[in-house]
């Protein structure tokens, strides 16, 4: 029973205190908190350079990629397992780019080599 009376006490005591700084300082409503109570709560220092990607994105460079930590952390887990899709997204990407751009080429040769075995009426000149 004595522990909480003495309980009771510091949360009155608390209590107490928090409504004369509110009062002292002539906060109304819902207004900023005492600069006694407002602060501490800054973000923490970078403990690594921030995350930076280059433009041209290839897969090895998200495999390279490190964050930093935070107040409370992350997941290590959760963050490999989605970067390891985004690398697999690249990559595929990328494979289909590929593939289309030599499609592309295969394309214009076939019309650049047909261009030049006619002559302006369409006709074969050799």
């Amino acid at each position: 029973m004595s522990f909480f009376l003495v309980f009771l006490a510091i949360g009155l005591v608390g209590a107490v205190f928090w409504v004369g700084l509110g009062l002292r300082s002539g906060r109304k409503g819902n207004g900023p908190l005492p600069v006694l109570l407002d602060g501490g709560f800054e973000q923490p220092p970078a403990n690594l350079p921030p995350v930076l990607l280059p433009a041209r994105a290839a897969p090895e460079d998200v495999d390279r990629v490190r964050f930093s930590l935070g107040l409370r952390g992350y997941r290590m887990d959760q963050v490999d397992q989605v970067l390891d899709e985004l690398r697999d997204q690249l990559a595929s990407k990328q494979e289909e780019i590929d593939a289309l751009r030599a499609e592309l080429l295969a394309l214009q040769e076939d019309a650049a080599t047909e261009a030049g075995g006619t002559g302006p009426t369409g006709e074969n000149t050799l």
